[in-house]
Order: C-alpha cells, then structure tokens, then sequence
C-alpha cells in the first residue's frame, strides 16, 4: 500500500492543471465523490475555476468491490460544453467507464475527457489525463480523517 500525501497532491494537481489548460480548457469540472472532491478542487484553483460540480458513484464499501455501480447527483451540465471528469484512482474502470456513459447519453453535444492521479493499465478505460500509474492500493491522505471511537 502506497501512502499519497498532500505535498503530493499539489504537485501534482498543477502538473496535471498545465497539461489540462494547454490541450482542452474545460468550461467545466465534474468531481466524482468522494474520491475526486479533494483532487477536482484543487484542480479547480488552479485552472482559476468556480464552474465545479460533483457527481456520485458507489461501487466499492470500503476495500470490498460491489457488483453494481450506482450513479446520482448528476448534475446540471446544459450550458457546458467541455467537461472535465476527475477522479483519483482509475482502478478497474468500472465506475469512470459508467459515469462517463450516464454523461455522454444526458449530454451528448458535451465533450468530455478525464483526468485522474492514479491509474491502472489494465483498467477498461485510460484517462485523457493522468499522472502516475500504479498496481498498488493507493492511501490517499484525505481517506484519513475518520472519527475515533
């Protein structure tokens, strides 16, 4: 298990916004929660945006994969017309490939790409934008802020 800290995180997230700007220029942003919340605002602030919005999928309960993928909270991307998908982790690609499906078909005179920090080579889909490939479960910092019993 890797552990990836906040250092990382903004290193990354301008390396990642640079490549971002100079390639696409999104209108938009989409964070899928909660993994995407914390890297999709930073992206944010860095590519000077107030245009973010969030989306939710589950499909995993903790480590443990779930059989289904449940997608809501889609937001109002009408006005929009390139949108950037963010993540943190590309694992599988079960959820991005879906999320993205459940985009394309509410909005298909959208364009829209993915970034994310981490990805798998194996996975169904490659992101437009990434960073880091792994094999490796990934510790993300913000996944540390849990209530004490």
């Amino acid at each position: 298990m890797k552990f990836y800290s906040f250092e990382e995180l903004d290193k990354d997230s301008r390396i990642i916004a640079k490549q971002v700007r100079d390639s696409f220029a999104p209108d938009a942003i989409v964070a899928i929660a909660r993994g995407g919340l914390t890297f999709g605002h930073a992206l944010a602030n860095a590519l000077d945006m107030r245009t973010i919005f969030s989306i939710n999928s589950i499909h995993y309960a903790d480590t443990q994969k779930l059989d289904t993928i449940d997608v809501f909270n889609i937001p109002d991307l009408e006005l929009y017309k390139r949108i950037l998908l963010v993540d943190d982790i590309i694992d599988s690609g079960d959820s991005m490939v879906e999320i993205k499906r459940v985009l394309e078909e509410k909005y298909p005179k959208a364009e829209i790409k993915t970034a994310v920090i981490f990805y798998k080579s194996k996975a169904l889909i490659q992101p437009d934008f990434k960073i880091k490939e792994t094999d490796e479960w990934i510790n993300f910092f913000w996944e540390n802020y849990k209530i004490e019993e």
